[in-house]
């Protein structure tokens, strides 16, 4: 990981206001606990957590996401990203706070689900494992490169009921699809997630936070007016 950050004066001024500063700095420096989702389109929970734990990994269940555990590396290897369960589809590698948004939203079967700003598809596979397989789930994002791992996680996952399409969340308006659901994990500053790229910290600047407020009110005000008569839209950021 990089060097402990600098916080600039800016930002401690704007988060002593919104926040208790010590306890989010000292949050923010803290190691994020590696966590798995079990991809049930294709494997079950017990066998998988065998096939984990013989590489001598620990599981403890996340308390909000029945398929969700925290991986403890007891022994040996530590690259959860490069096993056979992984390249199989058995399970993604996704932050627990990341797998709390699509059970928010609720998916069902057989329902039309938008899921705005799919890329890299931790939310989209997991909507789409709530759905099984049953129903249309637009996967979406707004930049061309960020479709390339979008496909790439959704072909490894495995859900056959997945549409990917590119474009800017304004002209869903155009397209006429009225949605059961619509999950939008908006463009954000990422100051919730610090201690997972301290990056966050060096590029962050006031111009930025207003410009992605704007973007922002934009895709909400756009997206609860293509919900269908007493739809969901769940919002969600990293700030």
């Amino acid at each position: 990981m990089d060097e402990p950050p600098v916080f600039k004066p800016a930002f401690i001024e704007r988060y002593q206001k919104l926040t208790d500063w010590e306890t989010f700095k000292q949050i923010s420096l803290t190691y994020l606990r590696r966590s798995i989702r079990v991809n049930t389109l294709k494997i079950g929970i017990p066998e998988l957590k065998k096939r984990i734990e013989r590489q001598h990994w620990g599981l403890t269940p996340i308390p909000w996401c029945k398929e969700g555990f925290w991986v403890e590396h007891q022994e040996g290897r530590r690259d959860i990203g490069n096993t056979i369960e992984h390249q199989l589809g058995y399970y993604f590698v996704q932050e627990a706070a990341s797998m709390i948004p699509p059970l928010v939203l609720d998916p069902q079967p057989g329902e039309t689900i938008l899921d705005m700003c799919a890329a890299p598809g931790a939310k989209t596979s997991q909507i789409a494992q709530c759905m099984k397989n049953k129903g249309i789930l637009i996967a979406n994002d707004y930049k061309g490169e960020r479709l390339q791992p979008l496909g790439i996680n959704l072909q490894r996952m495995g859900p056959t009921n997945v549409i990917i399409t590119l474009m800017e969340g304004r002209y869903f308006i155009k397209a006429g699809i009225p949605f059961d659901r619509v999950l939008v994990d908006a463009p954000c500053s990422g100051t919730g997630n610090i201690r997972r790229s301290y990056k966050t910290i060096q590029i962050w600047n006031p111009d930025a936070i207003r410009r992605l407020a704007g973007q922002q009110k934009t895709l909400i005000e756009t997206l609860f007016s293509i919900l269908k008569e007493g739809g969901t839209l769940v919002y969600s950021t990293f700030s």
